[in-house]
């Protein structure tokens, strides 16, 4: 899905940046299993399987989606991890004569769970925090299917999409505890790192109105990525997920009445989002899909001489399987 709708304001191609903060709990089985607590004792291929979830909990940032732009799962007890994902990123058309589509994304992810190491006798646990990096480009091209009477625009838009993240242990551990044990899990554990490289494509089908009474933007969007771990990682670690999943994006921006502000009319801003998640995705945190409901204001600060032509301070209700949660969006235009 593209949570950072292109189109054209102001007779120019819109970037929208969106930094969304928002807090989500879920009750689900499948979180649990990812992120539960383990002991060493029970087999070191478990640090394997952990990061190799790790991987596929970066599935969840290399494809644009505004109903998980900003996950997090806590837990109350110590025998329950964190998880946060973050991510923002933008869009565009160059131009209407040059109907090339450009995007890109960057994503965050922290994920700590909770290691038991024992000798047989004593045991400790060891709070270890993976910190995931993506970063996502995207080439696609404008495919014009019709223009109606309102002056909206229908466009069909294949894009082309490549990934390159990193997972990286911050774990240090003391020397007391290497004495216990060492080998290549515990090293991984202590500073380990992963590198993965993405591919695949989108297929979008994106409505655009804009007019001086209202804007509407409704988009459809498929994507579907390879993530695959590289060279340069830990060789206790290797793995691949598929980022897979059908967005729906809807849009209405209209002018409040008779106000105005930065001599512009101040518009009020209404959304509403669903992700259904495939494959590997699907079911994977505890749902198969998730929903948002937003309404915010838009500021137009277009008839100064700033870079930013448009702020939208956005609130919205996510909501899906065992999930809900809230969250307070930011996005500019440029």
């Amino acid at each position: 899905m593209q949570p950072y709708p292109t189109g054209q304001w102001l007779n120019g191609t819109n970037m929208a940046i969106q930094f969304l903060f928002s807090h989500k709990r879920t009750t689900m089985l499948a979180a649990l299993l990812l992120i539960s607590s383990f002991s060493f004792a029970a087999g070191g291929n478990l640090i394997k399987q952990r990061a190799d979830a790790v991987v596929s909990l970066m599935s969840y940032t290399v494809v644009p989606d505004i109903t998980a732009s900003n996950l997090n799962i806590g837990g109350g007890t110590n025998q329950q991890a964190a998880l946060s994902i973050t991510q923002f990123g933008g869009g565009a058309t160059v131009s209407e004569d040059v109907p090339i589509y450009l995007e890109g994304t960057m994503g965050y992810s922290r994920y700590d769970p909770q290691f038991v190491v024992t000798n047989g006798n004593d045991s400790r646990t060891i709070p270890v925090k993976w910190n995931s990096l993506t970063a996502t480009g995207g080439i696609g091209w404008d495919i014009n299917l019709h223009k109606d009477k309102w002056g909206g625009n229908l466009v069909l838009r294949p894009i082309a999409n490549f990934s390159l993240g990193t997972v990286a242990s911050d774990l240090r551990i003391g020397a007391a505890l290497l004495e216990h044990r060492r080998d290549k899990e515990l090293d991984f554990l202590d500073g380990g790192h992963l590198n993965v490289y993405g591919m695949g494509g989108a297929l979008m089908l994106d409505y655009e109105l804009f007019s001086k009474t209202q804007d509407i933007d409704a988009e459809l969007r498929y994507s579907y990525q390879h993530l695959q771990s590289f060279a340069n990682s830990s060789d206790i670690v290797a793995g691949q997920a598929d980022a897979e999943n059908v967005g729906l994006y809807l849009r209405r921006r209209a002018p409040i009445a008779d106000w105005t502000l930065l001599g512009s009319p101040l518009r009020y801003v209404m959304e509403g989002a669903r992700t259904e998640y495939l494959g590997d995705q699907r079911g994977q945190l505890g749902f198969d899909s998730l929903n948002s409901l937003g309404l915010g204001l838009e500021l137009d600060s277009s008839k100064y001489n700033v870079i930013v032509s448009r702020t939208r301070l956005m609130a919205r209700y996510m909501f899906g399987n065992n999930t809900t949660g809230y969250g307070v969006g930011l996005a500019m235009s440029f």
